[in-house]
């Protein structure tokens, strides 16, 4: 027996990224913490992996900053760094995939694309609610598909079209807030790497001083000063790598968060579109205080 889900266009259980592995997705471009947190942990490895290669294939000194110098000045401050940094990625990563099969309900035909069909009564409604359950399963799932399954829903209480457009724009800033929210995280993480940056560069300053200033206390030689001289500055560089390290990852995921961002909002901005247009402009209701038909569409 074939289940209905297998028939549909769309199914979101068995296409969402975060469904596909056994966990439970995050609604509509939310992410799953737990599965975001395992990618993001694979994704750190896999980094360090690739530097590990990159310093056994040839002399990449500069690559031993991600492991703050080596055994003299080691911090652990870069690994968490880089571990929110990765994190961070698989959050951006789990969105864009998220964000690309939300957008293919924008390619239903959901709508009959006969010019004279108008929405109003309750055969039409049932017509565009039943082409929504064929092609999609769970369409609750999906930004477009829930924001006209609501909107129709409750077309049989409103009265004017009017108060169906009021409706959709209140949804659509329910949705807007609602992707708005799945930045929290991000944004936590975007201010925590950079002032994971100061600590370590905070750390590395009081300890490299700090040894200085105990030779000199303890009334050293010239050439223990000059060591202890050579030490500081040794280490001064390697509490800059550490902030410099943080600064660079902060400004990469800013970017990318700032282009999955923008797409998104143009995602939600084509979904008030299609509504307006295959919605609101097809509608015709009957005003309950007037006794002819109001429509949405010029040819009404």
């Amino acid at each position: 027996m074939v289940d209905d889900s297998e028939l549909t266009m769309l199914n979101w259980k068995r296409t969402d990224v975060e469904s596909r592995f056994g966990f439970r997705g995050g609604k509509h471009l939310g992410v799953n913490i737990a599965f975001s947190l395992i990618l993001g942990i694979a994704l750190t490895g896999a980094f360090y992996g690739l530097v590990y290669a990159l310093l056994a294939w040839g002399n990449w000194r500069s690559a031993l900053m991600f492991f703050h110098g080596g055994i003299e000045h080691r911090s652990t401050i870069p690994y968490y760094t880089l571990f929110l940094a990765g994190w961070s990625v698989a959050i951006l990563l789990i969105k864009s995939r998220k964000l690309a099969l939300q957008r293919q309900a924008l390619t239903l035909a959901l709508i009959p694309e006969d010019p004279g069909f108008r929405l109003g009564s309750d055969e039409s409604v049932r017509l565009v609610l039943d082409n929504i359950a064929s092609q999609a399963y769970d369409p609750e799932n999906f930004i477009l598909l829930d924001r006209i399954q609501r909107t129709l829903s409750n077309l049989s209480n409103t009265g004017r079209i009017s108060d169906v457009s009021e409706a959709l724009q209140g949804q659509a800033e329910i949705d807007e807030g609602c992707m708005e929210s799945t930045y929290t995280a991000l944004k936590g993480f975007i201010w925590a790497i950079p002032t994971l940056g100061f600590i370590g560069t905070v750390l590395g300053l009081s300890r490299a001083i700090g040894g200085f200033g105990q030779v000199v206390s303890e009334g050293g030689s010239t050439q223990a000063l000059a060591d202890s001289l050579t030490k500081v500055t040794g280490g001064l560089s390697t509490a800059f790598e550490t902030t410099l390290i943080a600064l660079i990852a902060a400004l990469c995921i800013q970017l990318l968060m700032t282009m999955i961002r923008s797409r998104e909002e143009a995602f939600l901005d084509a979904c008030s579109t299609y509504c307006h247009k295959y919605i609101i402009s097809r509608l015709r209701l009957r005003d309950p205080w007037r006794s002819d038909l109001e429509s949405g569409g010029d040819g009404a």
